[in-house]
């Protein structure tokens, strides 16, 4: 018998692992960090607008002899101003924290902590500060009968608009101040270890 010739089964080639890619270089992005950076700047802003535009409310009437209305006549617009002023101030500082920690995120519990208090701080204030000028300019606007103030709108509409307006700007700012409240303590609470 012819001998068959032997089947050659060439080797069987061990798989070639790929070279594992370079690890990434880009940490994934934090968007609470980023929208806690975002809502400061907001905060900022219109803690700005709202100084400016009551530090600019000034109207004089001509009556008899001339009558100017300004910010500076009224201890709780004073206030306002006053109370606008630091909060946008502070907003700025913790914009910067806020940056910091986010280029740094190692540092981020003790800042949040840090910050929750400084935002609590500040609503308190613009809060109280928005209620004191509202409570002004709504006696302004529509005069008190009981104790015999007239409406004072009717003669000095644009200084009460400037009014109006700031503090609308102003009740957007704390808006914001209770919303980065809220961030940041979910964010902080997110670092809690389980």
């Amino acid at each position: 018998m012819a001998s068959e010739p032997e089947k050659v089964v060439p080797p069987v080639e061990a798989p070639v692992a790929e070279p594992a890619p370079p690890p990434s270089t880009t940490r994934p992005t934090d968007y609470f960090a980023v929208a806690d950076v975002v809502l400061r700047l907001l905060v900022f802003a219109s803690a700005l607008v709202s100084v400016v535009v009551m530090s600019t409310s000034k109207e004089t009437e001509m009556l008899p002899n001339p009558r100017p209305a300004k910010f500076t006549q009224s201890p709780a617009l004073i206030y306002f101003v006053a109370a606008l002023s630091v909060a946008g101030f502070f907003s700025l500082i913790t914009t910067l924290g806020s940056l910091y920690s986010l280029i740094k995120p190692g540092c981020c519990a003790k800042i949040i902590s840090h910050f929750i208090v400084i935002d609590v701080l500040l609503l308190g204030i613009v809060a109280s500060a928005t209620g004191a000028a509202g409570s002004v300019t709504y006696v302004g606007l529509k005069g008190n009968t009981y104790v015999g103030w007239g409406k004072v709108c009717t003669m000095y509409g644009k200084f009460c608009r400037y009014l109006g307006a700031s503090i609308g700007v102003s009740l957007f700012a704390s808006v914001m101040l209770v919303l980065l409240v809220l961030l940041s303590v979910y964010s902080l609470s997110k670092k809690i270890p389980k």
